[in-house]
């Protein structure tokens, strides 16, 4: 309250420091939008990848002891299984860990842009993980194949090989389906595998690795079984053998009546009922994989069996009268037509959805160009040579608008992309090399990439030069003929890195130029397609005038750097002026023979006139000599060229030298 007693309240009140306890602080939610689970997202897809290879090299742990006749594990083969399972599993730990403490954009701040509000609260992220994919992670977390391998006190057992396979199965199923909601959202972060062609065709390659692999270790597997269910028959039908004589052990029977109990016979060769059939895991047993001990040499047996039945869709499997073997061939059998299925259908519709979209827009265009044409009555000259120019621009660009789309691109990445492409081109100019980077990086800035057919022109004689050209690809013709006349004709070829229209570069370097474009002395013309890059005359001026701002000094030794770079002018002029002091040449001389010739004639006929009679030799002498000068000088030069009282204009002049007196220093 103040001293006129009105009371004013406090807009922000001062906070008093508390007596209560701090409290702990919260422990930071991970970000879900953040690098660090974006990266964490791509491993953790990788390490469930490797979860599914691994998972099958359970099925190699059981072994055929060929000496003893029996059944064992191998040991090497669990150990490794179980390590690697037991790294992957510590992962999947982390994975649930990290998911009770990863925050989630509310659904709420979706529905309008992007959503920026992060909910943190833990309680509201627990509940949202247990009712999603916790239980899922749970059963693919637990670590029941090393329980049943290493707990078990049976080296190997029916119960233990069994609960070995439901296990396995079991859990790879979760781990199959975690897979596809992870690489989605990592996709849609937009962190990892891009939509090209590359990417999806190693995908769908891994799926039939993948395929292969475990269909390789199932028939490993099944093999083993179907041994053992030979042995098991044997033994029941041999008096004295017990069922764990089978399993290799301490205290075993005799069980050497195995071999002929068990005889590996082809499925013509099987006579009798009592004959054990195999089916179409005799090769398995034949090839003595299953007794095999090196795990390099039976995995990619057993690899290449699945491969090699999974491409030819199981045609080859030979399968006996028993119904889970039937089952099992075909499982491979759909197995393939599903992969070549997706295989096809996506590469199929990558192809349609990158290709179709353009195409249709370039027959659009196609189509509008023909309408215009036809609406326009244009010659059928004038439209073959736009139909050639739309077939170079796609052939060239497929369809991208270069100038628009590196526009989209940020500045100091536009700036890069063009230095990349112009820089060399530019350094070619000697003029150019005396520049900072900041200029050229300005000039570059202001090149725009143009294309010519094959026989176009690009500039003509006598008229103004509105580009200065600089040739990436192609090949250019350029032609000096001193507007159009038979006298005089020059040509220079012009090759990928060279450059024309340097007439603007003399006309924005000379201070006192005008604002009219200089004049082409030549005739550019395109002998091949050319691809090039443009600098408009305007951009150029701009540039020259920082240039002469910044290097004043320099100007006038620049200026004629350029003159002497410009070589084709100087050289034209020059023969061009020795072409024409050659021709007033022989025109005198023309001229004097022509007056001695009617001298000569006119000698006898003088001489009559004043009453002396020369000899009649001479007079016919004299009349064939001026006869044959007149008809050798009419043959050799055209009866207009003799009457020509005057040259034809000079088109042609030397090079200006620019006056830079006027030019203030800087």
């Amino acid at each position: 309250m103040n001293h006129n007693g009105k009371k004013y309240v406090r807009l922000f009140p001062s906070r008093k420091p508390s007596n209560r306890p701090k409290s702990r602080p919260k422990k930071k939610v991970v970000d879900p939008q953040g690098p660090f689970l974006l990266m964490w997202n791509k491993m953790f897809v990788i390490s469930c990848m490797i979860s599914l290879f691994l998972d099958p090299l359970f099925f190699y742990a059981p072994v055929v002891d060929a000496k003893n006749q029996c059944l064992s594990m191998d040991e090497k083969v669990e150990i490794t299984a179980c390590v690697l399972r037991s790294f992957i599993d510590m992962l999947y730990v982390f994975h649930i860990v990290l998911q009770f403490r990863t925050g989630f954009i509310a659904p709420s701040s979706q529905v309008f842009g992007r959503g920026d509000e992060l909910i943190e609260d833990r309680g509201a992220i627990a509940k949202r993980y247990l009712s999603s994919y916790f239980f899922v992670d749970i059963l693919s977390v637990l670590p029941l194949p090393q329980v049943v391998i290493l707990i078990v006190n049976a080296p190997i057992s029916v119960p233990t090989k069994d609960l070995l396979t439901m296990v396995i199965f079991a859990q790879y199923i979760p781990r199959s389906l975690r897979i596809y909601p992870l690489s989605k959202e990592v996709k849609t972060s937009g962190a990892v595998i891009a939509e090209t062609a590359w990417p999806a065709a190693a995908y769908n390659l891994l799926q039939c690795i993948l395929a292969s692999h475990v269909f390789g270790a199932l028939w490993y597997l099944m093999a083993i079984e179907r041994k053992e269910r030979c042995w098991r028959m044997a033994c029941g039908d041999h008096h004295g053998c017990k069922l764990d004589d089978l399993y290799c052990g301490v205290g075993r029977g005799d069980t050497s009546f195995l071999n002929s109990s068990c005889p590996l016979l082809e499925p013509d060769d099987i006579k009798s009922p009592a004959d054990f059939d195999f089916g179409m895991f005799l090769d398995a047993l034949k090839s003595h994989v299953v007794e095999e001990t090196h795990f390099t040499w039976k995995f990619f047996n057993c690899f290449w069996w699945g491969w090699r039945n999974l491409s030819s869709l199981g045609q080859n499997l030979n399968t006996n009268n028993s119904v889970g073997e039937i089952i099992f061939a075909l499982f491979i059998s759909i197995t393939g037509l599903v992969l070549v299925a997706s295989v096809i259908s996506s590469s199929i519709q990558q192809f349609v959805q990158s290709v179709a979209g353009r195409v249709e827009e370039v027959r659009m265009k196609r189509q509008d160009i023909e309408q215009w044409m036809s609406h326009r009555m244009l010659p059928q000259d004038l439209r073959a040579r736009i139909r050639r120019y739309e077939q170079y621009k796609w052939q060239e660009k497929r369809g991208v608008e270069e100038e628009s789309l590196i526009s989209n691109f940020p500045k100091d990445l536009r700036r890069d992309i063009k230095r990349h492409l112009c820089w060399t081109l530019l350094k070619r100019v000697p003029v150019f090399e005396k520049m900072d980077e900041q200029l050229l990086d300005a000039m570059c800035s202001c090149l725009k990439p143009v294309l010519y057919t094959d026989n176009s022109f690009i500039f003509c004689e006598g008229d103004p030069v509105d580009e200065m050209l600089f040739i990436m690809k192609g090949k250019i013709l350029t032609i000096t003929t001193n507007g159009g006349g038979t006298s005089f004709f020059n040509s220079v070829y012009l090759m990928s890195g060279d450059f024309c229209g340097e007439e603007l570069l003399t006309w924005a370097l000379d201070p006192n130029s005008s604002s009219s474009l200089p004049i082409s002395t030549r005739t550019v013309q395109a002998v091949k397609d050319v691809e090039a890059f443009c600098l408009m005359p305007n951009d150029l001026k701009c540039v020259m005038s920082q240039f002469r701002h910044l290097h004043s000094k320099q100007l006038q030794h620049t200026y004629r750097q350029v003159q002497r770079s410009s070589f084709h002018r100087w050289r034209t002029w020059g023969a061009y002026f020795i072409q024409a002091a050659w021709r007033r040449h022989y025109k005198r001389k023309i001229e004097k023979l022509l007056q001695e010739a009617e001298d000569t004639l006119q000698n006898p006929l003088s001489k009559e006139g004043s009453g002396s009679f020369p000899s009649l030799a001479a007079t016919v002498y004299a009349s064939r000599f001026a006869t044959n000068k007149l008809g050798n000088l009419r043959h050799n030069h055209p009866r207009n060229t003799i009457s020509s009282p005057k040259l034809p204009p000079l088109l042609l002049q030397k090079p200006a030298e620019p006056d830079f007196s006027a030019e203030k220093p800087s």
